[in-house]
């Protein structure tokens, strides 16, 4: 149990972890595993629980079943053996970086660009 919601940590396969992210598609999976096992973390990844489903309701006489929702597409957690790992801090820390050398940025760590570029702000203003 984590002391606060942005150090979450847990016990995988008996090796206690840091979450990097949880309920990951299969392509953000490998992203995030290429991106840390690059800058020296030891990856873990499981897969996540199906989702929770709330109880059926009972029905009433003469009524017809829903039908079955369907199923949940599988997902992923990630996480690194390091538990003193934090994904913000590290990114803002400027502590992770890319194979070309460069600083990763949110928007790269976010996958909402494809080339990190460290040398724009931030926190710049983005509005006009």
């Amino acid at each position: 149990m984590a002391i606060n919601q942005n150090h979450p940590f847990e016990e995988i396969d008996g090796v206690r972890c840091a979450i990097v992210e949880k309920n990951c598609t299969p392509a953000r999976v490998e992203f995030l595993k290429s991106l840390l096992e690059l800058n020296g973390y030891t990856v873990v990844v499981v897969t996540s629980p199906p989702p929770k489903t709330p109880p059926a309701k009972p029905l009433a006489e003469g009524e017809t079943p829903p039908p079955p929702p369907p199923p949940a597409p599988e997902t992923f957690t990630v996480a690194v053996t390091q538990n003193e790992f934090n994904v913000t801090n590290a990114i803002y820390g400027r502590l992770l970086r890319t194979k070309e050398g460069n600083v990763v940025t949110m928007k790269y760590w976010k996958q909402q660009e494809t080339v990190s570029n460290d040398s724009k702000p931030y926190f710049a203003k983005t509005w006009r």
